[in-house]
Order: structure tokens, then sequence, then C-alpha cells
């Protein structure tokens, strides 16, 4: 019979359905299209394996299929030949061993109730339906594996869930999961698990529109609940094409697909640390807003405060005091987040909830929302603030000691309206005394500004060996060996922030010019209110740049933490930034071939010493033509450390879920998954390296086709046409000069961070001739678009935070 089948294969190229006397071959390529070309089913191979799977991708995008169902997660061996039909009304994947054709078994069946099937129709939406020709039997979208469509479902039973890949290359079933359950009360909720039973993430009860711990809301989520399943469904616009995938990372990523067909990730959960489950610990609150980002209840103290102290909360809090249970009170608070793991209780009044609560002296909180009351016993765990406008869950009762209540209400009324009072008097002072005083120099709140001398303080620099954040930026030591000067004083070098001496505006704010009395100027960096960067960049600055010193990184004189004012002092770099020459035809000319040279090996000095030669290890992370400024001479020196980070003696790779940086100089590890090292700043060197060659920048490139410089750069090097990339302002020594120059270029830019050479190999590529460099492979984002076209808008989780911070010359 198996042979009798397999010999009367019909080719069913290009149609939508299949029937049952109508199997798609594998030998033959057959696959199935749906009805407007959007998405297609057949035989697929991952790489350079043998073992083939049947599954359904998108249709007509170029480069490696983007795979959202897989049929069979248990491969098909090599040596074997197999097809798809539907045999005595089930579809199933049916194999048979090439060297041995009597064996004939099946791979995979869809798990359908009913026998009767007589078409299978592969739609629009990606979704593969099986039918008797008037009902659905079974559809795919009931069964998805690691990507979640619009139209598919989510739901609380074991086939509905996704499952990661084990690995970008197996499609076998990974350790971690997302689906749907239900808290006790019958609300759904939704979850990230590590091997089906660890909780990493919840979203919170589903409030009938969206869900806690997704910041933007998710409006175009849909909950279904009938008497044969419960789950969550999600549309989108119809312009644009979306997934959600469960990565084996221990991640949902939402990509959406560009103009130029490339797939951009807009969003992923959990969106920051601060979600991850029980992150803060017992008791702990969590709000990535503040500094730290985890704080102990109203009376509980933290567990180990050491631990605390190195960023470790998973040990919480407990309370400062026991508990004279049961002659307890409740504290009423709407800004805190249901904690997990809740026990429903059949009430019908807020009273007998909240005496239920306190009769039994376990109970540590009670809740009583939309006619619901529920009980927490024991420890609270995930518990967050609920900022950004979020609403808020409904009011949370924790467990206070009687007398801290009363003594809040005596504070109340006792203290508040006099210390109102008093603070009322206060400001108007400070207001008189400010206006009266602002031309006035103020010595005794820091040194004169315009007094600096210039060579004193590079000497003082130099020495500085234990510069610490003040307790203003959130630590508990006083800025050492660094100059404070007076608001006052730097008001004055500025022409109080005149629009005149303004030099440029960046993330962190605006830099104005500083004049001083012996007829030197300095930049002054002051802190924007609208800045999206604050005190953790601040603190970046004022710990990385004084601690390090070298010719190529560029100085830091001083700071002022006045009030509400925050201001970095550097020494003044007359020529600007090197965007303003390369990026510049009419400047391009001023920095000929010896001078790009000395500028790309004072970059090269520079961070070589952050990587390797100073006391910290120093990834820069916004590595860009803009941050490198130029002095009087033309000498390069590294700025704008704000995004920078250290890591340990032994750290190689860090995450974050805040990406920072600059489009086109962002490494793919980095943009993509949020992991970082010094690779990633190698990665934005060789971007630098070709722009300084070339004269043309990386993003917003259109010419001959190519959507970025990496892409024009790399059609020439296969075309044996590389020197058409040099500037044609230069006057070159020999055309050997800047072939090895950008071959160093490709290798920095290619898109495993293990390819690419380490600073002080690129320094040894420069130096030495003689060493035979390595073929490069293709660079990263030469396949489509670049990283920073512009999409709609259609982020259902948060978006990632990405800078293209704009800054003049300083």
């Amino acid at each position: 019979m198996f042979l009798y089948v397999f010999s009367n294969l019909k080719a069913t190229v290009g149609l939508d359905t299949l029937y049952s006397n109508q199997p798609l071959s594998q030998d033959a390529e057959e696959t199935l299209i749906s009805n407007e070309s959007k998405f297609e089913l057949g035989f697929f191979s991952l790489g350079d394996s043998t073992n083939s799977y049947v599954g359904i991708w998108y249709y007509g995008i170029p480069g490696d299929k983007t795979i959202v169902w897989v049929a069979n997660r248990r491969p098909i061996p090599q040596f074997h030949r197999s097809y798809i039909s539907i045999e005595a009304g089930i579809l199933c994947v049916h194999s048979y061993d090439r060297r041995n054709p009597e064996s004939d078994f099946f791979i995979w069946t869809a798990n359908s109730t009913y026998a009767n099937a007589t078409k299978a129709v592969l739609h629009d939406n990606g979704n593969l339906v099986l039918s008797d020709g008037l009902s659905v039997i079974w559809q795919s979208f009931d069964y998805p594996t690691d990507t979640w469509l619009p139209g598919a479902k989510l739901g609380n039973i074991r086939s509905s869930i996704l499952t990661c890949w084990k690995s970008p290359g197996d499609p076998a079933p990974g350790i971690y999961s997302f689906g749907m359950e239900m808290d006790p009360r019958g609300s759904p909720e939704l979850f990230i698990w590590k091997n089906s039973i660890q909780i990493l993430w919840r979203s919170g009860v589903w409030n009938g529109s969206d869900f806690f711990s997704l910041s933007n809301g998710q409006r175009n989520f849909s909950y279904v609940k009938n008497e044969q399943a419960k789950y969550f469904t999600y549309h989108i616009s119809t312009s644009l094409t979306s997934r959600y995938v469960m990565t084996n990372k221990g991640r949902i990523n939402q990509f959406v697909r560009t103009k130029n067909q490339n797939w951009k990730l807009i969003g992923f959960i959990p969106a920051d640390s601060c979600y991850s489950f029980g992150f803060c610990g017992p008791n702990g609150v969590c709000n990535m807003h503040s500094i730290p980002p985890c704080r102990c209840l109203d009376g509980f103290i933290t567990r180990s405060p050491q631990q605390w102290q190195s960023a470790n909360f998973s040990g919480g809090c407990i309370r400062n005091h026991p508990l004279p249970c049961p002659k307890n009170d409740f504290l009423n608070t709407s800004i805190l987040s249901m904690p997990a793991s809740s026990q429903p209780l059949d009430t019908e009044t807020d009273q007998i909830c909240r005496f239920n609560c306190l009769s039994n002296c376990s109970c540590n909180a009670y809740a009583f929302n939309a006619g619901k009351c529920s009980l927490w016993k024991g420890d609270l765990l995930d518990l967050h603030e609920i900022v950004g406008g979020r609403k808020s869950q409904g009011n949370l009762y924790i467990r206070i000691s009687p007398h801290k209540k009363l003594s809040n209400v005596l504070l109340a009324v006792f203290i508040t309206i006099p210390l109102l009072i008093c603070i009322l008097l206060a400001y108007i002072l400070w207001r008189v005394w400010r206006r009266k005083h602002n031309k006035k120099e103020a010595g005794e709140t820091g040194e004169n500004l315009l007094h600096l001398n210039l060579e004193i303080s590079s000497r003082q620099n130099r020495d500085s060996d234990s510069i610490t954040t003040s307790s203003p930026l959130g630590g508990e030591n006083k800025v050492s060996n660094l100059p404070h000067f007076s608001f006052s004083s730097i008001s004055a070098a500025t022409d109080n922030f005149s629009c005149a001496n303004k030099l440029g505006e960046g993330g962190f704010g605006p830099v104005y010019k500083g004049n001083l009395f012996g007829g030197k100027s300095v930049a002054v960096k002051r802190l924007s209110e609208r800045s999206g960067q604050g005190l953790e960049e601040l603190r970046n600055e004022i710990v990385l740049i004084a601690r390090l010193q070298h010719r190529n990184l560029v100085r830091l004189l001083g700071c002022c933490i006045d009030q509400d004012e925050k201001i970095l002092i550097y020494e003044y770099m007359s020529n600007k930034s090197l965007d303003h020459f390369i990026f510049d035809p009419s400047k391009q000319g001023l920095l000929d071939w010896r001078r790009r040279v000395h500028i790309i090996d004072g970059i090269t000095q520079g961070l070589l010493y952050l990587h390797q030669h100073s006391r910290l290890r120093i990834v820069h992370r916004d590595l860009k033509a803009g941050n490198i400024l130029l002095d009087d001479e033309l000498n390069p020196k590294i700025s704008d450390f704000g995004m920078a980070r250290i890591f340990g003696g032994n750290e190689l790779q860090a995450n974050t879920s805040r990406i920072v940086g600059t489009y086109g100089y962002m490494s793919p590890e980095y943009a993509m998954e949020g992991s970082f090292s010094i690779k990633s700043d190698v990665f934005a060197f060789g971007v630098l390296l070709l722009e300084i060659i070339s004269g043309k920048k990386n993003t917003g490139f259109r010419d001959s086709g190519c959507v970025s410089l990496l892409g024009y750069a790399w059609e020439l090097w296969k075309a044996d046409r590389i020197l058409e990339l040099v500037d044609s302002n230069l006057s070159i020594p020999s055309p050997f000069v800047p072939v090895r120059f950008i071959h160093v270029g490709f290798l920095c830019v290619q898109e495993s961070p293990g390819d690419r050479p380490t600073m002080s190999d690129v320094l040894n590529m420069f130096s030495n001739e003689h060493i035979q460099l390595v073929s490069p492979k293709p660079p990263a984002f030469t396949s489509g678009g670049s990283l920073g076209s512009e999409i709609d808008k259609a982020s259902s989780f948060s978006v990632n935070y990405l800078t293209a911070s704009m800054m003049d010359g300083r």
C-alpha cells in the first residue's frame, strides 16, 4: 500500500489545500502556500543538519526561513524520506527508510478526536486547519510550538502553551515555557516557567483589559472563556506582521517586520530585572525607577544588608519586631501590586475578610476587591510599586503593629501642618537669598570655577585615585579629590548659561562653553530636567572618568551638585567632535590620510586602555563619531561615559533589559538580546573605522541599492573594488594601506562576538603589517534594512530604550 500511495504523489506546489488523495512529497520538495502567499508549509532542515522537519514559515522572505510552527519536534532521520498526507481521516507525516523500503511508520499525527478529515487548508494567518468539509476537526493554532501568531491561542492546557526550542538549530522542546494559568479565584494570569514548575515571571491577574506587569497595557489582547476552553489571543493592525517567540534564553520577544522585510525586536518580557519573579525577595518591594530598586515593606528590615549592598536582593526582608498577634492592625495601601500565591475565601463583605485574616496569626495581608476576598499567609512575594500611570489593582491591607498606625496618625496631626508651614517659609527665604546672591561669588558652597588653574587641575586629576559618588547620588561616601565648584561661579563663567555659549545638547542635557579669568575655556555639561538620563549616568561619569587617566580620554575637571543642579566640568575641545569633520563635505579635506590614521590610532589606544590596561575593565557602550572629541591638534579623546559599565575581574559578559546606545553602532547581540561585552565596543569601533576611511555615515546610508555603509562596503569587498570605499578627498600613499585598515574593520563588525578581535589584536594588526589577516565573515545587519528604520509603534510589551544622542564638540 505504501509504495502505491508514494508512486501516485501529485505536485501540490502553490496550492493552499491538501486533499486525502494528494500527499506532499519531501523528495519533490512540494509545499502548500496560503491563498495570499503569506505562509508556506513543507519540509525543512536547519543549518548543515541532515535531519528534517515539517513546519510552517513566512513565504517569500529572503534568507533563512522564519519558522512559526513545527509538527514533529523529533527529527526525521537522515536516510528517511517522508510525505504529508491525510490517511484514514487523520493528518499525518509518514516516513520510510530508503535503505529498507519495506519500513513504513508515522513520524507525527494530528491529535484529533475524530478521524474523518477530508482536507487540510493553510490559511493566510499561518493556521493549518483540518476539516471534513463542514467543521474544523483540528488546527495548528491549538498546538503552538515556540511562536505565538495573531489569532492563535495561548491557553491553560498543556497543548496550548509556548515551549522554546532546545537551541536555534534544534526544535526539540527546551526548558522554558510560556502560558496561562488560573488563580484560585478563577482569573487568568500569564507565566514564564523553567522546567515547567519554576516561575520566572508572572503578569499579574488579568483585569479585563490588561496585565499589571506589561507596562503599556494589552488592549489588543482578548480573553476567551467558554465550555470548551479558556485562552488568550491577540490581534494587530493588518499593515503589520508580528510574532511573539519564547526563546531558549527564557525570554518572550516580540518582533515586527519592517518595510524592507527585516525582523525588528520591539519588546520583551521580563521588561527589566524588577519584573523577574521575586526579584526583591520575601517582603521586598521593587521599583526600577528607584536607586536601589528594592526596599522593604513598612515594619520590615533587610535580612542581609551585606547582600543588598552588593545588589543581591533575593534574601528579602524580615520584620524588625515580632507582632503581638492577634492584637494587630492593617495598613491600607493602593500603591502596591498584589503579591503572588493568594488564597481565596468566600465571604460577602470586607469586614468578614478582614476578621478572617486578623484571627489567623500566619495571615500577613488581605484584599477585598470586586467582591472577592484574598488572603496571604507567610511572606509576601513579588511585590511592585505601581508607577507610571498604571491603574491600582485594588487595596492591599498589610498586617502591622497597632502602635505604628497610631504613631502615624499622631505624626500627621501634630507634625505635618507645622512642618509644611516651616517648609514654605524656608522656601520663600531661600528664593529671596538665591535671587540676591545669584551673581555673587559663593566660595562657601564650592570652589570658584572662574579661578580654575587647568594645569594644577590636570595634576590633581592624574593623582586622584579614590573617587566615589556623593550622597546626592545615592551613595554613602563623599566625593574626594574631585573639585566641587559653586553653582554661582559656573553660572558666571557661562554668562548665566546663555544661548551664545551653548555648544550642543545630548541625551544628558545641554553643554555650554565656560570662560575662565585666565583666558582658558572649559565645557560645562548640565543635567536637563527633561533628560532621559539622570543619576545613574552622572554617577558613571564621575566614577569612571575621574579615575581613568589616559591621553585619549576626555578629562573631568570637577562637578557641581547643588540642590537640583547636577553639573560636570570637562576640558574644552575647540575642534568639537569627529563627526563635524568626516561627515561634512566642506571639512572632510581638513583630515588628510595621515591625520585620519592618527585619529584611528588614538581611538584604538583609548579603547585598549579601557578594556585591558586600566584598573577597571570598562565597556563604553556608546562609541560613535559624535563621542570622539578633537583638541587643538586634532588628537582624539573618547567622551560621554554615561552609558559605560564596569566589569569585574573575571567577568567577560553581561546582560541588560535596558538597551541604550546609538543606531548603527550597536552590535547585534546587544541590540537583539541585551548581551554586551568588550566585543560590543569592538563592533562599534569597526563601524567607526569604516566611517573615518569612507567619510560616510553607516545610518541613513543610501547608495547602490544598499541600506547601510556596512552592506555597501561588503558588496565592494566581494567585487574586489574596495578602494572605491575610500574618501575621494584623500591622497593615499599606497593602495595596500587603506585596504588593510578596511580589512581590520570588517573583522571587527562580524556578527558573532567570538569572531571579532580584541583591541589588543587590532593594535597588533595596525602596527605589524606582516601579520596575516584572516578572511572576514559577512558583517552584521547587511541582509536587509537598518536597525533604526521607522515602523509603526505596535509594541504590546515594553519598548526598548534606544538613544540616538547628538552632541556638538566641547
